[in-house]
């Protein structure tokens, strides 16, 4: 059995998962920070931790196993206890464990036991689709630096005959260059909208001489289309993904009907994400089956919202 799955499944929802016998899994919300001294932004998420006090049954996993399974709920606790015992020895004889998308556990030779989280897989939903980013300096200030350095090394000198004899004579060029092209401009400029405003109205009777004559010409009326649109229903939503834009979240649908899955959108949440499903389903173990499917088969990182929607 893939114990390493159920467990991740049920850390996107609650806050501790208890492997009886052997000990629990614990989500811990951690806010967004920033990181200054690499300058990068990190949204917020559930932090993995082991305790190996808490090992009281609380039926949670096994619930779940059995759900998964199509067990009773005491074989699935059978298996579960199995599990533990598996992994204790495993433990005992110094071998590192791995559980996929929750961490590494490993025991010293005092009998203590170590944890390593794996860090990609953000377990806090309302997080979805946000990643890490980092900021680039604002290199304004090194730039009006450079500019200074430069008037420094090539500096512009006017000597005092440069400034009483010459600036009369290009004054006077200057105000008669301006008075022409002021005149010239205004000719010029209400040359081009007289040409507007006559191309205007000859393009304004063109259309309307042609939407009259396509009104009176269509003699084969256009065949009616047929919509074969569907309407899923249940609350057990598998996750594709979530998006930002509507488009890539459309282009995202349309991808999986192509593959053969009846894709949709959920519509905006209220963290403004376009959520993607791959379907959805009334039945609840049906759900689980056709997640496992497609995350060993299309998206491992695909999961399961309970949502009752409208």
């Amino acid at each position: 059995m893939h114990f390493s799955n159920y467990i991740s499944d049920l850390l996107y929802r609650y806050e501790c998962v208890i492997v009886p016998g052997f000990g629990a899994f614990l989500a811990h919300r951690v806010s967004a920070y920033h990181d200054e001294t690499a300058q990068a932004f990190f949204p917020p998420k559930k932090r993995i931790s082991f305790n190996a006090q808490l090992k009281e049954n609380d039926g949670l996993l096994a619930n779940y196993v059995a759900s998964a399974e199509h067990l009773s709920y005491e074989s699935a606790l059978l298996k579960v206890q199995e599990f533990a015992m598996n992994i204790q020895q495993k433990l005992n004889a110094e071998e590192t464990l791995v559980f996929d998308k929750i961490g590494t556990l490993s025991q010293n030779e005092a009998g203590n036991l170590s944890f390593e989280p794996e860090q990609s897989t953000n377990y806090l939903t309302e997080a979805f689709g946000l990643a890490s980013y980092t900021a680039q300096p604002v290199t304004r200030e090194v730039l009006a630096q450079e500019a200074e350095a430069l008037e420094e090394k090539a500096p512009i000198h006017l000597t005092p005959a440069r400034r009483s004899n010459g600036w009369m004579k290009y004054a006077a060029v200057g105000l008669l260059t301006i008075g022409l092209s002021g005149a010239l401009g205004f000719l010029y400029f209400k040359d081009i909208a007289d040409h507007n405003f006559a191309e205007k109205q000859k393009a304004e009777s063109q259309i309307e001489n042609t939407i009259q004559h396509a009104t009176f010409t269509i003699d084969n009326p256009l065949p009616a289309v047929t919509l074969n649109a569907f309407k899923p229903k249940g609350n057990f939503h598998i996750v594709a993904g979530a998006f930002r834009i509507p488009e890539n979240a459309e282009t995202r649908v349309n991808q999986l009907r192509e593959a053969g899955y009846k894709a949709r959108t959920l519509g905006e949440n209220k963290y403004g994400l376009h959520q993607v499903v791959y379907g959805s389903y009334t039945d609840r173990t049906e759900a689980l089956k056709e997640l496992r499917n497609i995350r060993n088969t299309d998206n491992p990182n695909a999961w399961m919202l309970i949502q009752e929607l409208n």
